[in-house]
């Protein structure tokens, strides 16, 4: 995220009040800067840092920070399973996804999860600031591109968790049998979850299903 790392550190401000953050993300330069970004701030301060969703439960029950900002694909625990576990726990939390991936099915499964916001690690500083304390407030924090991700794929399209299984073994390369063998069925019925899957996704064949999906963070190649 282009400035965090330069910005200085400064004493808070006594008498302002003070919006308590915590961020999570498994990269330690990322959370460096977002902390100099955030002790930068007059009206801010950094409780906790977590490296990943196991441990951001646990701070966040320990801390009770007013905003988080969470990551979405982390070791041991992602950020949309950690959200949906604090926001049940805590439904008056404030949780702002900050992540790379810009797939609408990424944004529908943080705001699903109890996300209020959504953006992306590319955000200027002056937006992250102004969105954090956006998020205090109450209020959902979905910029314009964000709310065009969303618009230029409506309606919504779904696919089952079995539908998601294959296109993810179609997009490493494996062949009917070889997924059918994975997931524990028949070939026949691996050929069917792809004729679905290509219908809800707009498509003719395999090879382009594989690249819809993975433009619209419905799979992901790192996985």
């Amino acid at each position: 995220m282009a400035g965090i790392a330069s910005s200085s550190l400064r004493v808070n401000c006594p008498g302002r009040v003070t919006i308590r953050v915590m961020t999570v993300d498994d990269h330690p330069l990322l959370r460096n800067g977002i902390r100099a970004m955030v002790m930068d701030q007059g009206d801010m301060s950094l409780v906790a840092e977590a490296e990943d969703g196991a441990e951001a439960i646990c701070l966040y029950d320990l801390h009770r920070p007013d905003v988080i900002l969470m990551d979405l694909r982390m070791p041991r625990l992602g950020g949309v399973a950690a959200t949906r576990a604090i926001i049940a726990a805590h439904p008056d939390a404030r949780i702002v996804a900050l992540t790379n991936y810009e797939g609408d099915a990424d944004i529908y499964g943080a705001l699903d999860a109890g996300a209020c916001g959504y953006l992306m690690k590319d955000t200027l500083v002056a937006d992250l600031i102004g969105a954090i304390r956006t998020a205090v407030t109450g209020k959902p924090v979905i910029p314009p591109a964000v709310a065009g991700r969303l618009a230029e794929y409506t309606p919504r399209v779904d696919l089952t968790a079995r539908e998601v299984e294959v296109l993810q073994l179609a997009a490493k390369g494996l062949r009917n049998r070889e997924i059918a063998r994975m997931i524990g069925r028949a070939e026949e019925t691996v050929k069917v979850h792809l004729k679905h899957l290509m219908a809800k996704l707009g498509v003719e064949d395999r090879t382009e299903a594989v690249t819809v999906g993975l433009r619209r963070g419905i799979i992901h190649l790192e996985e």
